[in-house]
Parts: C-alpha cells; structure tokens; sequence
C-alpha cells in the first residue's frame, strides 16, 4: 500500500548548531512529514544551552521519539521503511561511527541501516576547520551512498537574520527528499518571469 505522507527519520547530535535540527523538525512537522526522532544526550544538552527551546517541546512535533539506546525499536530494521534520515547537526565522532558501521547507538544503527538500504542519508556535518582524517570519512559516508552536507550559508537570496541564513540550509536539506518548503528564494526565479 502506497503511503501518501514522507516518512523521515531525523537524527540531533551534540554539535554547536542544534538550532540547524530544532528547525527541521518545526519544518518538517509544519509540512506533515511523519518524523521518527532521534536525539543523543549531547543533544538534548545543547538544546537547552543553545536555544530557548525545551527538549519535550520539540519531541512533541515528531510522530514518535526514540531512546538513544533502544536497538530494538523499529528504524534499527531496514523492514522499517522510510524515505531516509537526516542527522542536523552531526558530530564528527557520530560521522565517524557512520562511517565505520560502528552501530554503538539507536541513531547510528539507523544511519547504517539506511545506508544499507539505499535510502537516502544527509548529515550535516558541524565542524570547522577540517583535517585530512575528518575529509576520509566524509569521502568514505559520500563513496557509501550518504551525502554530506556542511551547513554553509548562501547569500544569492539576500538574507536579513540568522533564521534567513538557517532557512536555506533546511530548505535545501528538504529539497533532497523532495520536500517543497519555501523556505528561500531560488536562484533564478527572477530570470524565469
């Protein structure tokens, strides 16, 4: 039976950046993408020392939250089907694991099996600057499927805040699954009329 909704498994790690993953849930919940959450406790850390948002807030817009440790939940199966994961923001020690089937956690677990499914994986890689050892494993999660895509902002839609810049971050991430969020103004569009 055809679903008729997206169904997305979102990872949120302990890197600077959980504001990245507080607004792709508030997006992604806005679009009536059915999430499946995942958040190490670093993260639910960094929400409360980066935002002003509260952890069971945000776990409130996903359809079903998971414990960082439960193996046995239903996204550590491929007969689990969804239409991909995203990790926003991701570690590097959480790249790593990836990387290296290192299935120690839920959220890994889920990415490898993701990957292994060929379904789509897009983790937002927060960190700067990067060594040769960090580049490896982007290059190994890219040669094994997953594309890894830093939150590097774009100016061609001529931001006025931190949410604009932010915004075209997510919208592009959604783009990748074919989620229309109109979050940013595309490039072009002025050249089409």
């Amino acid at each position: 039976m055809p679903r008729n909704k997206k169904k997305i498994i979102l990872g949120i790690t302990g890197a600077t950046g959980v504001i990245y993953g507080v607004k792709m849930l508030e997006t992604m919940h806005k679009k009536n993408v059915e999430i499946h959450l995942v958040i190490t406790e670093a993260g639910l850390k960094n929400i409360e020392i980066e935002t002003s948002y509260k952890p069971e807030d945000i776990k409130k817009l996903a359809a079903k939250v998971y414990d960082i440790d439960d193996l046995t939940a239903p996204i550590a199966s491929g007969s689990c089907i969804t239409d991909g994961m995203v990790v926003i923001p991701c570690t590097i020690k959480t790249l790593s694991a990836i990387a290296n089937s290192f299935n120690y956690n839920l959220l890994v677990r889920a990415a490898d099996v993701t990957l292994k499914e060929r379904r789509r994986l897009v983790l937002v890689v927060r960190e700067t600057p990067l060594h040769e050892g960090h580049l490896e494993l982007m290059l190994k999660v890219t040669r094994m499927g997953g594309i890894v895509m830093p939150p590097v902002p774009s100016f061609y839609h001529s931001p006025k805040s931190i949410d604009d810049i932010i915004s075209q971050t997510i919208g592009k991430i959604l783009d990748l699954f074919g989620v229309d969020a109109h979050l940013f103004e595309r490039w072009g569009n002025n050249f089409n009329e």
